[in-house]
């Protein structure tokens, strides 16, 4: 009877695994899930506070190197800072001509653009009357050959549904809104960055503390921080050298294909080139319609467009891949996976975003041991 009851406990056991086994993963996906729906709900403060911690990471050098030069955490937050913004300032400034010369040109492109559609459209219908024409003459001559009646139906009734028109005040008025908001969510990244950058380690030490008093676990905590700190901070600094290499690059081929605004053109190449395939493809884009009204030439349109594409190419191909390769040592398809999964919950900012988050997501796993399977399938 022991043996019996021995033999029948250990057949139980498996199922109770098993069950268990169930259980954590069913947990497991409607956390998941849930995460993903808060990830969704409440991404303009993520998205905010992501943006403000990647520029936090990427100037604290330049604070942490005046704070070593006996100027104090304050003065030093406080010249980056307004370094920054006023570089920026000056350098929109000074291409403020260049664009505003494209914003001029936008309503000609367009009305372009629309007659060239109009007149394909017109052709596309021709044809089509054509071919209906056409195909009533063999009806016509096929019935009268089998004695049917060839009379005409009379033409079924169509409904128009009448659409509200174009209101230019309801688009100036969204317009104008929707800049507000993007100025307002800017002010906030530049204050939280402030903030961010006058707290130095106080966060991270916080974080320490926080992880309990065993020695261990302190001692880890303070190896995924700096891990991610270092990890980061090499990527922003690849980002910002791979951006200007295209924003040089571009102006160069431009300047020697001689399009106009050559300088806001590349400006723009290297900015949306932050946008991983979608950037370069609109900014070909654009830039062959530029060129497509100042040289009235389908061949002198795709010529500047394809240069923009093959520097965004040559550039996002060899070198940014090597570069990220090598500072974040991870897989191709796990980025592109990332890259799509961050694009659907949150857009373009999300394209923006994928990659330092996932970063930090292999860093963490990497020294988490419950979270090994994931650093080994985002590793190389």
């Amino acid at each position: 009877m022991a043996g019996e009851a021995a033999a029948a406990s250990d057949a139980t056991q498996p199922t109770l695994r098993t069950g268990t086994g169930m259980q954590n993963l069913a947990l497991t996906v409607i956390a998941t899930v849930a995460a993903v729906f808060a990830l969704e709900w409440a991404q303009l403060f993520v998205i905010t506070l992501l943006i403000g911690l990647l520029f936090a990471y990427t100037l604290n050098p330049l604070v942490a190197w005046l704070e070593q030069i006996r100027i104090p955490r304050v003065v030093g937050s406080t010249v980056v800072m307004a370094g920054v913004v006023c570089s920026l300032i000056l350098g929109a400034y000074s291409l403020r001509g260049q664009f505003q010369t494209i914003l001029d040109q936008v309503p000609e492109a367009v009305n372009k653009v629309s007659t060239g559609l109009a007149s394909v459209r017109k052709g596309q219908t021709s044809t089509m009357q054509k071919v209906q024409t056409a195909a009533s003459e063999i009806e016509k001559a096929t019935s009268q050959a089998a004695g049917i009646d060839s009379t005409p139906k009379r033409p079924a009734t169509r409904v128009v549904i009448d659409t509200p028109g174009f209101k230019l005040g309801d688009f100036l008025w969204a317009n104008s809104v929707g800049a507000m908001g993007l100025m307002g969510q800017a002010a906030m990244v530049l204050f939280l960055t402030f903030f961010l950058l006058l707290s130095g380690d106080t966060y991270k030490r916080k974080l320490v503390r926080l992880t309990g008093p065993t020695f261990s676990n302190r001692k880890i905590t303070v190896r995924i921080l700096d891990d991610i700190n270092e990890s980061v901070q090499r990527y922003m600094s690849m980002l910002l050298a791979t951006n200007v290499l295209v924003a040089l690059l571009t102006w160069l081929a431009l300047r020697w294909i001689g399009l106009e605004n050559a300088g806001a053109w590349a400006v723009a190449a290297g900015l949306l080139h932050l946008i991983p395939y979608f950037g370069p493809a609109v900014t070909a884009a654009a830039i062959g319609m530029a060129a497509f009204m100042q040289f009235d030439a389908l061949s002198m349109a795709l010529l500047p467009a394809g240069a923009s594409l093959a520097v965004a190419t040559f550039v996002g191909t060899f070198v940014t891949t090597w570069m990220t390769g090598r500072i974040a040592k991870m897989n191709t398809a796990a980025v592109f996976v990332s890259l799509l999964f961050w694009a659907w919950l949150w857009g373009i900012w999300g394209m923006l975003l994928s990659i330092p988050i996932t970063v930090i997501v292999k860093v963490v796993a990497q020294h988490v041991e419950q979270l090994e399977p994931v650093a080994e399938l985002l590793g190389e």
